[in-house]
């Protein structure tokens, strides 16, 4: 498996859990802890602070998505550091020429299609 492979996995495993994390908050700021009673001073079982866990998980979260791409970007171009064309290398190479050494004197003449007869 290569490591681009391996990053682009994670990233998606990131994305995920992003996406996750983003749905479990309530965009009128009440959030998950809104829906245990979160909204008084209550802290029972540290319910009130679930609303910054999921700022903060969705701020980590998403630098390590754009870390993980910067990386997979690094280990995308290193795989293709080696030229694999020796016209690349700068080297002077001789092309072979591609011409047939014979080339035929007339062309068939194609059959005219049924369109072309219609008229």
């Amino acid at each position: 498996m290569s490591t681009f492979a391996i990053f682009l996995v994670l990233i998606i495993i990131v994305c995920l859990l992003l996406i996750l994390v983003i749905m479990v908050q309530n965009p009128k700021g009440g959030g998950l802890s809104s829906s245990f009673g979160g909204s008084g001073n209550q802290v029972v079982g540290g319910v009130k602070k679930t609303g910054d866990f999921l700022d903060k998980s969705t701020w980590t979260l998403a630098t390590l998505l754009i870390v993980l791409i910067l990386l997979s970007n690094v280990s995308l171009k290193g795989n293709y550091s080696q030229a694999d064309s020796k016209l690349l290398d700068g080297n002077d190479t001789e092309i072979p020429e591609t011409i047939p050494e014979e080339v035929p004197e007339q062309v068939p003449a194609s059959t005219p299609s049924p369109a072309d007869t219609i008229g």
